[in-house]
């Protein structure tokens, strides 16, 4: 019997003539993929730009492991796509080690200042936690994150690391069309009337086109502070103070303290299988625990004997989506200031009791939480999502964030960068899981993942906001019932449903039209987008399967691609 290893190898090259065994997926439709599958004995950085997966894969070359060339593809990703990410931004990462086997994961996602509370808030007329401006930003994770994987598991010197993003930002680089898009670097409202954002991003007062050459001398500045000083030109140097100014200008109410004891914090991966694979998502207080309980419902239901995306299997998991996503508002917070109930989210009886919810026959148009023993939200969103192989096979799947376009408007004083706003996830709310508090963490939308059966193991995620545990749970359907290669399984039409109550949902335009027509059938207010539409989010994956070839997909929904290193022809390895 061929193993599903060699099965998957198979598939990615192309392979006709396989026949698969019983417990393996059926026979999947005719490829339907634009890009192959990108292939290597050495290592892969996938990235949404081509010039962070390219600076990753030169890393690569020059002796670097996957963990460096993640830091520094994410490094130049916050230069070439701020729309997205950036130093102002938070970082979660997973991270398997092929030595030893294990699964580790990063939580960089920094904290209230401790002068924020819900009163404070109220006292000033909010209702609810502000979108924009300096109380919608929490302490950056992005920079400390970057240092606890570099001390864990680093081998280049950390300067070295930062060198492709700097001399990119002192040099200039042609934008890439997504990003300076007509809903990218254009849209962003809160630049018309930010004159030190414009400054940064809009040189001359007027948006920047695909093609246009674009420098941040401000932001090489702050990388070479970096490089120089390491983590401590961000949280205690003079980075710190232009972030304090800014504060102070804006009348927030961040300390020193606030960033000077800051650190990111390494987790346990919480995990489920799914028909015959494990799935590794982090735990709260990320999302990551809904495409779990997603998986564990979907299991349910014969979604390979359904086919893929017809109106069966699609209404199963638009249905498992809002029980799991009802189960998560509700329960999600920051662990430390309250317990959620990861273990019984993530357990296979509640998949069961919540799967008896699902009517074959129509749309549930609205859905209660599960009853859980701990009580624990604001229900966006612009991230960037990379991943990363070496040709040792350790693997990093890496995402960060400014949270909504470039973040919350604040730009700290001859920086060159934005901080996010991730604060705006907060509720104020008393008595959440997710209510605002001095040093929390919010409810956040940004989540790796990582997935392995036998001897593949498979770094994956998909970035856009509330999209990412539904296109979580479909990309492991892609590769588990469906038997789709790695870029195949990005590649797909799938649905979002960004929403948390209603039966809306979007649908790629490529799902048949009957496919259509049945769901609406069946109740469900389906909108139909473009092909690889970015409503969809965007992904990136590798894999390894044992046989030492390396294996890179990239979505062709963002501007990215899955980059080989070289075999060392000018000297790196």
């Amino acid at each position: 019997m061929l193993s599903l290893a060699f099965l998957l190898m198979m598939q990615a090259a192309g392979a006709q003539e396989v026949t698969q065994p019983a417990a393996a997926a059926s026979a999947a439709p005719a490829r339907e993929q634009a890009r192959s599958v990108v292939m290597t004995r050495y290592g892969i950085v996938a990235a949404s730009q081509t010039l962070a997966a390219a600076a990753g894969a030169k890393v690569l070359e020059a002796g670097g492991n996957a963990v460096d060339a993640a830091i520094a593809a994410n490094a130049v990703l916050g230069l070439v796509e701020p729309t997205g990410n950036g130093i102002g931004g938070d970082l979660f990462a997973i991270v398997y080690e092929a030595k030893s086997g294990k699964v580790y994961g990063l939580n960089s996602s920094g904290w209230a200042p401790s002068g924020l509370t819900p009163e404070f808030l109220e006292a000033k007329g909010y209702k609810k936690m502000p979108a924009l401006g300096i109380h919608a930003v929490t302490v950056p994770g992005a920079v400390a994150g970057w240092d606890a994987l570099h001390r864990k598991f680093g081998r280049m010197k950390w300067a070295q690391l930062f060198t492709p993003a700097a001399t990119y930002a002192e040099e200039g680089f042609p934008l890439t069309e997504l990003i300076a898009g007509a809903k990218g670097w254009g849209a962003v409202s809160i630049l018309k009337k930010n004159p030190r954002a414009q400054e940064v991003y809009w040189p001359g007062g007027v948006a920047p086109k695909a093609g246009d050459i674009f420098k941040n001398p401000l932001l090489a500045k702050s990388l070479r502070l970096i490089a120089d000083q390491g983590r401590d030109a961000f949280y205690k140097g003079a980075i710190a103070q232009a972030i304090l100014a800014a504060s102070r200008e804006e009348g927030g109410t961040f300390t020193a303290a606030d960033l000077e004891e800051f650190e990111p914090e390494w987790v346990e991966p919480v995990s489920t299988t799914y028909r015959g694979w494990t799935v590794y998502e982090l735990p709260p207080n990320g999302q990551g625990i809904a495409a779990l309980e997603m998986l564990n419902i979907m299991e349910r239901f014969p979604l390979n004997e359904w086919g893929h995306n017809s109106a069966k299997t699609l209404h199963a998991m638009i249905e498992a989506k809002k029980l799991a996503y009802a189960d998560m508002l509700r329960y999600v917070g920051d662990p430390r200031f309250s317990q959620i109930p990861v273990a019984e989210m993530a357990s296979k009886e509640l998949a069961e009791k919540r799967a008896r919810l699902i009517d074959d026959r129509k749309a549930a148009c609205k859905v209660v939480p599960a009853e859980l023993k701990e009580l624990a939200g604001a229900p966006g969103a612009d991230t960037i999502y990379m991943a990363a192989v070496d040709a040792e096979g350790n693997i990093v799947s890496l995402i960060q964030s400014n949270y909504q376009g470039f973040g919350s408007g604040v730009v700290p004083p001859g920086t060159g960068f934005m901080l996010q706003n991730r604060g705006a996830l907060f509720t104020l709310e008393r008595n959440h899981a997710n209510t605002l508090a001095p040093r929390k963490r919010p409810l956040h939308t940004i989540i790796p993942a990582f997935m392995q059966k036998d001897d593949v193991r498979i770094g994956f995620g998909i970035m856009g906001g509330w999209n990412q545990s539904q296109a979580h749970a479909q990309f492991v359907s892609n590769v588990v019932d469906h038997g789709f290669n790695v870029q195949w399984a990005l590649e797909a039409a799938r649905f979002t449903k960004e929403t948390f109550e209603g039966c809306d949902v979007q649908v790629d335009r490529r799902i048949p039209a009957a496919v259509v027509q049945e769901l609406t059938r069946l109740g469900h207010k389906v909108r139909v987008v473009g092909p690889f539409s970015g409503t969809m989010g965007g992904g990136q994956a590798v894999m390894v399967n044992g046989t030492g070839v390396k294996f890179g997909g990239s979505d062709p929904r963002k501007d990215g691609a899955a980059v080989p290193q070289s075999p060392g022809f000018w000297g790196g390895r």
